[in-house]
């Protein structure tokens, strides 16, 4: 469980330094937009890119900041559903699941 946490932990601080960059370049603190107006389009379509990235991000990040609480309250590898023990190929592959392979099918 532990090397579990330590893994979830990491990714929380990936995250957070990725939705740290995504706010950052729509701050402009790279610089302002490009006198140029066809730059101006692509850098505009960049930012829906980058706003359907922190959105994913953020989201993500929910679910990471979730399944550490459940970790410290002792239920990180119960499903959150059925109670029954999350198999632990699938915490391998899925660290931040909450729900055991039946319960996220149905």
């Amino acid at each position: 469980m532990q090397e579990r946490k330590l893994l979830l932990d990491n990714m929380r601080f990936d995250l957070m330094e990725r939705l740290d960059r995504y706010r950052a370049h729509k701050q402009r603190k790279d610089g302002p937009l490009d006198k140029d107006m066809e730059e101006q389009a692509v850098e505009t379509q960049n930012d829906d890119v980058v706003d359907s990235l922190e959105k994913e991000a953020e989201d993500e990040l929910r679910q990471v900041l979730h399944a550490l609480e459940r970790i410290d309250a002792g239920e990180g590898d119960i499903c959150a559903v059925c109670e029954e023990p999350i198999a632990p190929a699938r915490l391998d592959a899925l660290p931040y699941t909450t729900l055991c392979r039946e319960c996220a099918e149905g």
